[in-house]
């Protein structure tokens, strides 16, 4: 199912591979909704080619030369206008890569394994544009679980949480154990619509940019614990 836009999605892709960077251009150009509208063969190239142009959402490599992934992440969000920042998928050949820990703490939307099949990366693309993030894998799940054991200068004080009514702290429970909207709704006993709401609403209170966010602040403040299912 595709989604009603006034343009269709502008896919940046980011890969000092040639040939995956065609491969991925062929699935994403064969739909009627995206297209591949720049390439860069590194982070530095692709920070360059993001200044000059808006794009919707980027897939980025991890290990790069000139700039890798991570710095590339971080360095778009951060020259982003407030409100156009787009979202960054990073791909990786390995599910726990210490890489990828680190580029979602600089802000990725979600990670993919490069062995996806097609319909999971159109899918995960898809995903990210509408604000939500590519989380419900188990090899994000374990990604995530990863992040919060990995010793932090400053972890997430309790407190953050406070604003959080009860049901929005189920809620981020639930996201936080890797639980879909729909599935959200069915353990709780509301309609998705309900869900989307508070969903919302947790991010806007933990000024959390999306999902993994909002998620590993869930782990950081114990409110999830790893291994939690």
């Amino acid at each position: 199912m595709t989604e009603s836009l006034d343009h269709p999605l502008r896919i940046a892709l980011v890969d000092d591979q040639p040939l995956v960077r065609a491969g991925f251009a062929m699935v994403i150009d064969s739909q009627d909704d995206m297209e591949v509208i720049t390439q860069a063969s590194d982070g530095a190239a692709a920070v360059d080619a993001l200044r000059a142009r808006a794009v919707d959402v980027v897939l980025m490599d991890v290990r790069m030369p000139r700039l890798d992934g991570i710095e590339a992440t971080a360095e778009i969000l951060a020259r982003a206008p407030e409100g156009r920042a787009p979202k960054i998928i990073v791909l990786t050949t390995f599910d726990l890569d210490e890489y990828v820990v680190s580029a979602i703490r600089a802000g990725a939307s979600g990670f993919l394994l490069k062995d996806a099949q097609p319909e999971h990366l159109l899918g995960a693309i898809r995903t990210v544009h509408r604000g939500d993030a590519v989380i419900a894998p188990s090899a994000t799940r374990r990604l995530l679980e990863r992040v919060v054991s990995t010793p932090e200068p400053a972890e997430q004080d309790a407190a953050v949480l406070a604003p959080l009514t009860d049901r929005e702290r189920e809620v981020l429970s639930l996201m936080g154990r890797g639980f879909s909207n729909q599935e959200i709704g069915a353990e709780l006993f509301v309609a998705e619509a309900t869900v989307k709401t508070h969903v919302g609403r947790v991010l806007a209170k933990l000024g959390a940019r999306d999902r993994v966010q909002a998620v590993i602040i869930a782990f950081e403040t114990g409110l999830v614990a790893p291994g939690a299912h």
